[in-house]
């Protein structure tokens, strides 16, 4: 593994995380290896997810490829036994599988059922199969969303799942509480992903500068990023946080729509402007 210092040590723990074949869920993986888990890449791309365990392993972690479409109860059981018989236990599930169809008010029934089918139904069902499993201190990780809490014309399917998620989560957190087991929301922003990368034309700098209005600190957030928080909420160091959105998007939630500035600065702009 990397020379790096692991945020937190996850020695002993298996992890599933769906979703993680490429883009950010593989990053999630790679730093969940680092700091010792052992990890279950999960997602339908045999190529990718096979290529990622062999990067993995490359780097002395303990990592498996499990071919699974998580909107098949059957795919999800068996990914569940595998993990157990590969690795003896199941303490972390990561649930980042998602898909980005939405069309806003035009979308189909068919795409509303698609979308809420794998970004929540599946997630609920995982979480439901895999913590019969678990022991105490065990945790349930929903990867949330910016989009799921600011209204944003032309979309719904993508931002409703996500908000549902973060519901979901709190009565998820609620309901496994007493088990021992914790459940928690991390929520990304803007983050360097094939999606980002796409509308950026490959360009870091072009994405960090769209950026750079929206987000405090000045930048697209890096999968690693999000995969520390990932990392911390799922370790003992987080035993006493549950139930709650943990917003790793480099202060883009905490803006309103004058984006962070005072009316003086958008009056003296529209002055300039206007002169």
């Amino acid at each position: 593994m990397s020379s790096s210092r692991p945020p937190v040590d996850l020695a002993g723990k298996a992890a599933i995380i769906t979703g993680s074949t490429q883009g950010l869920g593989a990053d999630i993986a790679r730093v969940l290896a680092h700091c010792g888990a052992s990890v279950v890449i999960v997602g339908r791309n045999a190529d990718k997810g096979e290529a990622l365990v062999d990067e993995l392993r490359s780097q002395e972690a303990e990592a498996l490829y499990c071919p699974t479409d998580i909107q098949q109860d059957e795919d999800i059981d068996r990914c569940i036994q595998q993990t157990l018989h590969a690795f003896g236990r199941l303490d972390i599930l990561v649930n980042n599988a998602c898909v980005y169809e939405d069309e806003g008010l035009n979308s189909t029934r068919a795409q509303w059922h698609h979308t809420l089918g794998v970004n929540l139904v599946s997630a609920a069902i995982f979480a439901q199969k895999a913590c019969v499993h678990m022991k105490p201190g065990g945790a349930i990780i929903n990867l949330g969303s910016t989009g799921g809490k600011f209204g944003a014309a032309g979309r719904a399917l993508y931002p409703a799942s996500k908000a549902a998620m973060l519901q979901f989560t709190k009565n998820l957190a609620v309901t496994l509480a007493p088990d021992g087991l914790r459940a928690v929301a991390v929520s990304p922003a803007w983050t360097w992903s094939p999606s980002v990368e796409r509308f950026s034309n490959g360009s870091r700098e072009d994405a960090d500068q769209v950026a750079a209005a929206l987000h405090p600190l000045g930048r697209v957030g890096d999968g690693a990023e999000i995969g520390n928080a990932v990392a911390f909420m799922a370790s003992d160091a987080a035993s006493w946080i549950t139930g709650v959105d943990i917003p790793v998007d480099g202060g883009f939630s905490i803006l309103g729509p004058d984006q962070g500035k005072s009316p003086r600065w958008w009056f003296e702009k529209l002055l300039k402007e206007q002169a």
